[in-house]
């Protein structure tokens, strides 16, 4: 053999966030109305609008709705290998907006912008990085916005890293 080996990287170390840079989160996902429903029924939100669809033909979309939930599981899902793949923690959400509808058979995308980074001051091998993560379908309708804080180790002190 004579071609080199790589590892596809999952997640970022501390140094590796620079405030500003916007990840672009790939693939997308097209929602379905079996997923929709599924994860309506998984979770006991039984509203109309999310797993009736004579009841939501009736609503002011005319159609049913995307459960919020699911959004915001598969936005978030997302953002994971790009934000927080090695992460040690997430340590909160902030400023969940629902801006827009999202329909089963809606294709959505997701991106991060790192807005801040600082060295943790109990833990001297790790630090704390917020983005925000904005939800877009595929016409670029904003559909969800998020903050989210994650606490990710230094080069050299992730898991696996000794």
């Amino acid at each position: 053999m004579t071609g080199k080996r790589y590892f596809t990287q999952y997640g970022r170390y501390y140094e590796d966030f620079t405030v500003g840079d916007i990840y672009e989160h790939r693939p997308g996902r097209t929602l379905t109305e079996t997923d929709n429903i599924h994860f309506s029924l998984m979770t006991m939100n039984l509203h109309p609008l999310h797993c009736d669809g004579a009841y939501a033909a009736q609503s002011e979309f005319g159609r049913m709705l995307v459960n919020s939930g699911f959004t915001l599981a598969v936005v978030l899902g997302m953002s994971v290998a790009d934000v927080s793949g090695k992460a040690i923690a997430n340590l909160g959400w902030t400023d969940i907006r629902l801006t827009g509808p999202v329909f089963p058979g809606d294709t959505i995308y997701a991106a991060s912008e790192v807005l801040s980074k600082r060295e943790s001051a109990k833990r001297p091998t790790q630090g704390v990085v917020t983005v925000r993560t904005t939800g877009k379908k595929a016409d670029g309708a904003v559909f969800m916005t998020f903050g989210r804080s994650v606490l990710v180790p230094k080069r050299g002190f992730g898991v696996g890293d000794n």
